[in-house]
């Protein structure tokens, strides 16, 4: 096996799903009922209740090597030996081999940060900041909902990037490549962009209604 003394590295129990893209510090709810991933979960809240979250690529047909780990938070056993969970996202990861493949995946990965900032990001995250506002704006504008701003949604940048690339819908290669950047300037910057030609989209629809409903 070659040797990774150089980097921090470890072993984690792999868990891939389809259609799912976690980030550190986001919530995920899982129901496992899988008789492979139900032993893996008794596995593992008997150590340091950590596991990989991968998603799984439909058009390759195998996991992505890019994840996020997951922290078991709260867990309900029921009936059949099934389990509901509330996990939370820690650190990203790069999946360097498998050890194992049964009774199910556990693999040798090295955890990946985001390089230090060259520049302060903070103007860039209220950019963010205010795209995200009016988009909820528009929104609400069009449903006729009056949903408040999030109270949750983080100030410090790479807390912003990682909580608007999780709230992103129906893109999750998108969120994949998100997810797999090292640079926060460069997530937030991206995110600038889809949430700039979604206000654009959602503000052409409002006005649209606005020339029906004053017609």
């Amino acid at each position: 096996m070659t040797s990774f003394s150089s980097i921090a590295v470890r072993e984690l129990p792999i868990f891939p799903l389809p259609e799912v893209v976690l980030f550190p510090g986001r919530p995920l709810p899982l129901h496992i009922f899988e008789f492979r991933y139900r032993i893996m979960m008794n596995t593992i809240l008997e150590g340091d209740r950590r596991f990989g979250v991968v998603m799984f690529d439909p058009v390759r047909g195998e996991p992505v090597s890019v994840g996020c780990c997951a922290e078991i938070l709260q867990y309900q056993r029921l009936p059949d030996d099934r389990m509901k969970m509330i996990t939370l996202g820690q650190q990203r990861f790069r999946i360097l081999e498998y050890t194992r493949e049964k009774p199910y995946r556990v693999g040798l990965v090295e955890w990946i940060e985001d390089q230090p900032p060259t520049k302060d990001l903070r103007p860039l995250a209220e950019e963010v900041r205010q795209a995200l506002r009016e988009v909820f704006y528009l929104s609400n504008k069009l449903t006729g909902q009056e949903i408040d701003f999030p109270e949750e949604v983080p100030d410090l940048p790479i807390e912003l990037s990682y909580w608007v690339a999780s709230n992103l819908y129906r893109v999750v290669p998108e969120q994949q490549a998100l997810l797999e950047m090292q640079d926060t300037a460069s997530r937030l910057e991206r995110e600038l962009e889809i949430l700039t030609s979604t206000r654009n989209h959602l503000s052409a629809r409002a006005a649209l209604k606005d020339a029906f409903q004053g017609s």
